[in-house]
């Protein structure tokens, strides 16, 4: 017992990975290289005045613009993008970035099924709630959610969104996994330091014991392929992240396949 329990913690271990500041485009987490077999995470640096063509090739994406100002072009898409400004882009497509700052984008991506059409979803803070705009949770655990590619939305394996947790609070609270189904990844931003929270891993239901702990601040990346993975917020700090969700199938691109722990379901 006490192989596997140091087997799986040095699997969760992998999960933790910081994104390149570097300029360029980079592939963060991606399958057969990270521990993964559908979700795959870029990071897009650029600075002021210059230019990238993004190329989606077999993947969707997502990418969302966590920093700066940017204009945007290709694809039937035309227009400027504001901080927390996304867009969505179905595969062999070709979108022009142009930098009019200093900019950041996540892009989550997963293999392009056929599904999807390109759209630019501007982010508005006071949008009611509905669909895109949703509060979660209660208590120490409620947070903020915009989704970025809701699933009423057609695409072929991605739901991605923003969530921000309250002061020193958890997110995804009560814990949940949906490992047969879909892979994600908190990609967080907004956290610079001395800001920082816990990315909390375990595997199998109330075995707190044998959680990992990633401290995790802006650029932290950590994946949940498997098991649960609620967050917690240091004092004077909300978690504040991009997440990606990537269904293994079209068939189980759905929202509401999260099995809670039940240990702790009522809290």
């Amino acid at each position: 017992m006490m192989v596997g329990n140091k087997e799986n913690k040095k699997r969760m271990e992998g999960w933790d990975i910081t994104s390149p500041e570097a300029q360029g485009l980079h592939r963060c987490i991606q399958p057969g290289v990270q521990d993964c077999q559908t979700v795959s995470v870029y990071r897009l640096n650029l600075r002021q005045g210059s230019e990238y063509t993004l190329e989606s090739g077999e993947l969707e994406m997502n990418p969302v613009l966590i920093r700066g100002q940017a204009r945007i072009s290709g694809a039937g898409l035309e227009g400027e993008l504001g901080k927390l400004d996304s867009f969505y882009i179905p595969g062999k497509a070709e979108v022009r970035v142009e930098a009019l700052e200093d900019c950041v984008f996540y892009i989550g991506a997963a293999a392009w099924e056929g599904y999807g059409k390109p759209f630019v979803r501007k982010f508005d803070p006071e949008l009611p709630l509905g669909d895109i705009h949703q509060i979660h949770g209660h208590g120490v655990g409620q947070r903020e959610v915009f989704f970025t590619l809701n699933h009423q939305v057609e695409a072929s394996r991605l739901i991605c969104g923003l969530t921000w947790g309250a002061n020193g609070a958890w997110t995804s609270w009560p814990p949940h996994q949906h490992e047969k189904d879909l892979e994600e990844v908190y990609c967080y931003f907004d956290m610079d330091a001395p800001q920082f929270g816990f990315h909390v891993s375990y595997l199998k239901s109330g075995e707190v014991e044998d959680i990992v702990a990633h401290t995790v601040r802006s650029g932290s990346m950590v994946l949940a392929p498997a098991g649960y993975h609620p967050t917690v917020a240091s004092p004077g700090t909300r978690n504040t992240y991009f997440w990606i969700l990537a269904a293994h199938s079209h068939a189980s691109r759905r929202y509401d396949l999260a099995v809670l722990d039940p240990v702790y379901a009522d809290t």
